[in-house]
């Protein structure tokens, strides 16, 4: 591509001069990046491994405050910009150095994470490692502003190279994902957490390149005034697009010229864009979704009658599951659930659960708290099940979720298969699953019989006053 279309050299340095780019920062520059590139550096080495294995610790834990120290370190960096500045000036030797540099960094600390995680006992998946395996559109946008960013900076040659460029290091992170995919592989080679984490690692790579070469075009990297310290600084008496010559000629037409350089790039970040643009619009119909849920869910029941509920939206089914303070007909789940599935696309499959107040909740929720009594394992059965008479007694009386629902009486039975309490009570209606499992659990507590049972049933109170206020008798 002509100088011409991409502006004179005095345009160029009116963009170097708003950038704040001295006229003799590119050499500088170049220098800097090339020697970013030498793979036997024992201080490169020492950051990736310090940043990997912050990085790996900081996932497992879920602590993002030592995540961020890791991206701090950020060694990656230099082998990234140099791929973009490679691209830029067409130096095929300096794209060479950077890709075997980022390629054997990479699976050393994919290694080197996944054997950390190997040697922990546990292998929890966090918050911080699922949020990593789900890229979309909107990170690449993130790593595309970040690397125009970070190459500015590095344009302008000052403060300690390309590695020092924190806000950069913690927008893009690059590290992170890579640990990702080391806690996937470390854990038992999971292919969904590691392909979710390498496209996320990917979409960085492809924008910062992408950025980096834009920008170091833009700022005249590429053109005749710059090669000649380059050269100087490389030993070279050949122009630094020399090692092209005698390669085939569809790689020299690619990385001769500026245009093909342009359609890789734009090739590239075509090909990240498809699947980034899916999980943004599945990310974008999850949330219609929860919102339509929600909306219809206010329709059923007020919001102070909902005392607990749970949505699960999958990808052809959505489950809700409610508790509340006050009932639901069938005729309106049968609406809501139509009118959600027609909103949504998706089969809706939604229970409601009654309890009979608030407050019963949670005098119940205080009582199953308390300590367990313990029997006596020397007393006759006589002596145990006159015990558990009396406590059972004791406890019905104190736990009973409803003065709704009065207990008529209650029978204790002594089997083989164990104790069963049968209860009766006089309501209009019944209480309910949940109330009944949880006087279950409070009872097996109390009286220190895990496999004690209990069975209920419900008695059509009669008209008249004073029914079913009386003691609950015990058989």
């Amino acid at each position: 591509m002509s100088q011409k279309a991409w502006g004179s050299d005095a345009d160029r340095w009116r963009l170097q001069k708003w950038l704040g780019i001295a006229a003799d920062s590119r050499p500088r520059v170049y220098e800097q990046i090339f020697a970013s590139t030498e793979i036997a550096r024992l201080s490169y080495w020492l950051e990736i491994f310090f940043s990997a294995g912050i990085a790996t610790f900081g996932l497992v834990e879920s602590s993002p405050a030592v995540i961020i120290g890791a991206m701090l370190i950020s060694p990656l960096m230099g082998p990234i910009m140099a791929m973009g500045l490679a691209l830029a000036a067409g130096d095929l030797r300096m794209g060479i150095r950077g890709i075997v540099n980022l390629v054997v960094s990479v699976a050393v600390s994919i290694a080197f994470s996944g054997f950390l995680v190997w040697l922990l006992p546990f292998h929890s998946v966090t918050s911080e490692i699922i949020s990593r395996t789900n890229p979309n559109l909107l990170d690449l946008g993130i790593a595309l502003l970040s690397g125009l960013a970070g190459a500015v900076v590095v344009s302008r040659g000052v403060g300690d190279g390309v590695t020092a460029l924190p806000g950069v290091a913690i927008a893009v992170a690059l590290m992170p994902p890579l640990c990702v995919m080391g806690f996937g592989l470390g854990s038992g080679v999971n292919l969904e957490i590691m392909g979710g984490a390498g496209l996320l690692f990917l979409t960085n790579l492809v924008a910062i390149v992408a950025s980096a070469f834009l920008v170091f075009v833009l700022v005249g990297m590429r053109f005749a005034p710059v090669e000649t310290p380059m050269l100087e600084f490389r030993g070279s008496g050949h122009p630094v697009r020399d090692p092209l010559n005698g390669l085939p000629p569809w790689i020299q037409a690619a990385g001769g010229k500026l245009r093909w350089r342009v359609l890789m790039i734009l090739i590239l970040l075509a090909s990240i864009a498809v699947p980034l643009r899916r999980a943004l619009l599945q990310v974008a119909n999850e949330a219609s979704s929860r919102e339509t849920v929600q909306n219809d869910l206010k329709r059923l029941l007020p919001a102070g009658a909902i005392v607990s509920q749970q949505v699960s939206l999958g990808n052809r089914d959505i489950v809700i599951r409610l508790i509340s303070t006050a009932p639901v007909s069938q005729s309106k789940l049968d609406a809501v659930r139509s009118d959600l599935k027609l909103r949504t696309g998706r089969d809706v499959d939604i229970s409601v659960d009654a309890i009979a107040s608030r407050s019963d909740l949670s005098v119940l929720m205080e009582r199953l708290a308390r300590p367990a009594a313990v029997i006596s394992k020397e007393a006759t059965l006589g002596d145990v099940r006159e015990e558990l008479l009396n406590r059972v007694r004791a406890a019905i009386m104190e736990i009973w979720p409803s003065s709704d629902a009065p207990i008529q009486d209650f029978n204790l039975v002594i089997g083989v298969a164990g104790v069963e309490v049968d209860v009766r009570y006089n309501a209009a209606m019944d209480l309910g699953d949940v109330p009944i499992h949880m006087v279950l659990q409070n009872l097996q507590t109390r009286l220190g019989a895990p496999d004690l049972t209990l069975k209920t049933e419900r008695i059509q109170p009669a008209p008249g006053p004073g029914n079913g206020t009386g003691k609950p008798k015990g058989r």
